[in-house]
C-alpha cells in the first residue's frame, strides 16, 4: 500500500505475479506478511507464558483450542481490515495530491510558472540520472500534454476495494501455518503454542529477508530485524497481560 508517510509509486507488476500481484506490489505484501506474523507471535508468546507462569500443564478442551484459534484470526482479519482501509484512503489521497499539481499546472499564469509545479515533483527523480536541458525539454512536453487534458475523478475506485479485500486476504494467508499446529495437534497446547512460535519466527525472518532484498537492502540485517522486532513485541505483549 502507499507508504503512511510517503506516498510510493507502484511500478508495473511482474507478468508472474500473481492476482494479488496486479494490485499490491511486492513490498506492500511484505508488510501485510510482517505486521500479521507480528500480531501472531504477541498472540502465541503472551498465551504460551500465562500457561507457564500459571503452571498449569492439564489437557485443554479442543473447544478451547477453537475458541483461541478463532480470536487469533479474528485479529488478523481485524488488522487485514484496518491496514486495507488505509489502503483505499491513502490511494485516494495520491490521486487527490496529483489532482491538486494538475490544476496547479493548469491554472498557472505563465508557462514558467508550470513547469516550476512540475520541477518541484519530478526534480528530486530526476536530477540524479539527467541533465538540465533534458528535464526542461521534458516538463515543457508535460506541460503541453497537460494543457488539453481534463482532471479525472478522484473517488474511490475498484481497484482501490480490491486492493483493500488483498490486504485481508495477506494478511490471513500468510499466519496459515502458524495456526496449522493448532488444527493438527489439538490434544497439546503447550506443544501447539512451540510448534507456531518456531513457525512465525521462520516465516519472520524470511519476510525480512524478502524485504531486505528488494529494497537493496542486507537481507540478513533486516531479517534478523524482523526476528528481534518479532520478541519484543512478544514481550510487550507478556508485560501488557501482567
Amino acid at each position: 500500500m502507499p507508504s503512511r508517510s510517503t506516498i510510493r509509486i507502484k511500478p508495473a507488476p511482474l507478468p508472474e505475479d500473481s492476482f494479488l500481484g496486479n494490485f499490491l506490489d511486492p513490498l506492500d505484501r511484505l508488510e501485510e506478511t510482517l505486521f500479521a506474523l507480528m500480531i501472531m507471535l504477541s498472540f502465541t508468546l503472551a498465551i504460551r507464558f500465562s500457561l507457564l507462569e500459571s503452571g498449569s500443564h492439564a489437557p485443554v478442551s479442543p473447544e478451547y483450542v477453537d475458541k483461541l484459534v478463532i480470536m487469533m484470526l479474528s485479529a488478523i482479519v481485524g488488522w487485514g481490515t484496518i491496514d486495507g482501509i488505509l489502503y483505499a484512503l491513502l490511494s485516494v489521497f495520491d490521486r487527490g495530491e496529483k489532482q491538486r499539481l494538475f490544476v496547479r499546472i493548469q491554472t498557472a499564469a505563465t508557462p514558467d510558472e508550470g513547469i516550476e509545479a512540475i520541477a518541484e515533483k519530478l526534480d528530486p527523480i530526476l536530477e540524479p540520472i539527467t541533465r538540465a536541458t533534458q528535464r526542461q525539454l521534458l516538463y515543457e512536453d508535460v506541460l503541453a500534454h497537460l494543457s488539453d487534458s481534463r482532471p479525472k475523478p478522484v473517488g474511490i475506485r475498484r481497484d482501490d476495494l480490491i486492493g483493500a479485500v488483498g490486504c485481508v486476504l495477506v494478511s490471513v494467508i500468510s499466519v496459515l501455518p502458524s495456526l496449522a499446529p493448532f488444527v493438527f495437534l489439538p490434544g497439546d497446547l503447550m506443544l501447539a503454542l512451540r510448534v507456531s512460535t518456531l513457525v512465525s519466527f521462520g516465516m519472520l525472518f524470511a519476510a525480512g529477508w524478502g524485504y531486505g532484498h528488494y529494497s537493496r537492502m542486507s537481507p540478513w540485517k533486516t531479517g534478523v530485524a524482523m526476528l528481534v522486532a518479532g520478541g519484543v513485541l512478544g514481550v510487550t505483549a507478556i508485560l501488557l497481560e501482567k
